[in-house]
């Protein structure tokens, strides 16, 4: 029972989607590894769980930390990644973003066949049911669940409204014809319940397919290669850190995200032979790019008080908050079916672009320091961070001990674009919420505060208080042949062996404009017509909004 035709490295967002599809047939015997366990916690569950999920290390979150970054004052940033069935998908903001038309275009101009808008919609609604139905953007009958943001609230009511009010424009459909503008957030929730990649794909098929098997503590030390093929995975198991090995006939699918991924490609000895070499791996395929081209969204808060009882403080302060849980946990009902996170915009922070370089996030909660220090009154905040960073960092070994933490250097706002971009983030935030739709539920301003007005005060502002929204990418990034730092090919195969793909986040070249949770489900969806074989889905040519202004 050690021998499998594939074996799949990770039970996240891309790992679910692959499980679902291979083992369609009945036939095709699947192990799929996880290092962490079930997602059967009520804090999974229950969408305004979130917030707990993201602050604290533990059974579902692996709370990284970077290195001290050298451009936001040698500060180390905490780090989320999802942990368990459904990886990130069970712990993030349940956001459900493409990312902008002309992100895939992008990457087919830099010669990755079958990467553009019209090639990757087909996949993108193969793995949706919109609610109400589908359309040519979305899909009708996909294992993913994706709603409509349905939340009275003024606060996100307001935002949108201020934002036609100030002269931009307002869309109802940020994956639609149109992304930039104000307008409300899809969602993956459904029925009140946080919809992960594991709700959508594992859990319907995992106990009814005797061809996957799941394995969950499961931790990979190492991919074994034999001959220039990957033929097995090494894992140890449990508490008592049981060694074991698996054999894939076919092939290796590593899915274990923008960290991992490119850790356990190191820990098998792939990657740049410096780098293995200072930690005493030796070397197995030289491969220089692992773990390089390292994207994140960088994000600020500014946060204002609010003088109503409508915020997420008023509903879960005091005995209201063991209120909302039985609530929640007895009748499905109540806030805690809400992500508190349901309006948004993508913008331009200057008019020659050719696509929004910053989304806006309208949080019903004064934020900071991902929610680990809590404000207790009521407030509301815009995340503002910028779409398109310049920077690029690193994953990098610490040690040769699969059990340390690698090193991750984002080495954020490391260009003068950068920051140029965030800085104005804050300046047309701050400008839309003084507008007169905002005046009755908008306080004074909380954070930054009035003070600091001056370009070197928000930037110093800026090094002091900026985080991750959560989105790295790239560190085992899609390239043609002749590409040095090229991981994986245009049909996610590691260059230059057998037998092994990458299939998450890490192989976007670039950083798309929005959330990566609905990319990434959509990466592992053309993985897996790929891996078996199959032709792509037929391409579409769809409408999509051009802004005759750009460059």
């Amino acid at each position: 029972m050690s021998r499998f035709d594939y074996i799949i490295i990770g039970a996240g967002s891309a790992g679910c989607v692959l499980a679902n599809r291979l083992t369609a047939d009945g036939k095709t015997r699947v192990l799929l590894l996880e290092a962490g366990g079930k997602d059967n916690s009520i804090l999974v569950k229950m969408p305004a769980g979130v917030g707990s999920l993201i602050k604290d290390k533990g059974a579902y979150n692996w709370g990284f930390w970077t290195e001290g970054e050298p451009h936001l004052d040698g500060r180390q940033l905490w780090w989320p990644r999802g942990k368990g069935w459904g990886g990130s998908s069970s712990i993030n903001g349940m956001i459900y973003i493409r990312g902008h038309a002309r992100d895939y275009d992008q990457w087919r101009q830099m010669g990755l066949s079958g990467w553009s808008y019209g090639e990757v919609l087909p996949y993108f609604k193969r793995s949706e049911t919109l609610e109400g139905g589908g359309d040519d953007y979305h899909g009708s009958d996909g294992p993913l669940y994706v709603s409509k943001a349905s939340t009275p609230n003024p606060i996100f009511s307001s935002f949108i409204k201020a934002g036609a009010d100030a002269g931009y424009k307002v869309t109802s459909d940020f994956n639609g014809y149109q992304q930039e503008g104000f307008g409300p957030y899809q969602l993956t929730i459904k029925d009140g319940q946080r919809w992960s990649a594991a709700r959508g794909y594992l859990h319907p098929v995992k106990d009814q397919r005797p061809n996957l098997v799941t394995e969950i503590e499961a931790r990979t030390t190492k991919i074994i290669i034999e001959n220039g093929r990957a033929v097995g995975v090494a894992y140890v198991q449990g508490k008592k850190q049981t060694a074991k090995i698996a054999y894939a006939d076919s092939e290796v699918l590593l899915c274990a995200g923008a960290v991992q991924s490119p850790q356990i490609l190191q820990l098998s000895g792939i990657g740049d032979p410096e780098a293995l070499a200072k930690v005493g791996v030796p070397v197995v395929h030289a491969l220089k790019g692992v773990g390089k081209n390292l994207q994140d969204h960088l994000d600020v808060v500014i946060s204002w008080e609010c003088p109503e009882a409508i915020t997420a403080y008023s509903y879960n302060k005091g005995l209201k908050r063991l209120a909302t849980g039985l609530n929640y946990l007895l009748r499905g009902q109540g806030p805690g079916r809400q992500n508190f996170l349901e309006a948004g915009a993508f913008l331009k922070s200057r008019p020659d672009l050719d696509r929004p370089d910053l989304q806006l996030h309208c949080v019903l909660a004064i934020m900071k320091d991902h929610g680990k220090t809590v404000i207790e009154k009521d407030g509301f905040s815009v995340h503002v961070c910028q779409l398109r960073p310049e920077s690029r960092g690193e994953v990098a070994l610490r040690s040769a001990d699969p059990f340390d933490d690698p090193a991750i250097l984002a080495n954020y706002l490391a260009t003068d674009e950068d920051r140029r971009a965030l800085r104005e983030g804050v300046k047309m935030v701050r400008a839309l919420v003084k507008g007169a739709a905002m005046d009755a539920v908008r306080g004074e301003e909380f954070q930054p505060g009035e003070a600091i007005q001056s370009d070197a005060d928000l930037d110093a502002w800026i090094r002091e208080t900026s985080e991750t929204i959560y989105h790295p990418v790239g560190t085992c990034r899609m390239g043609a042949a002749g590409d040095e730092l090229a991981v994986v090919d245009e049909t996610l195969c590691v260059h230059g062996l057998k037998g092994l793909r990458v299939v998450d986040a890490s192989v976007m070249p670039t950083l798309v404009g929005g959330n990566t949770n609905g990319p990434t489900i959509m990466i592992a969806e053309k993985a897996a017509d790929m891996i078996l074989g199959r032709a792509p889905m037929a391409a579409v040519t769809v409408p999509v909004f051009e802004d005759a202004s750009a460059a």
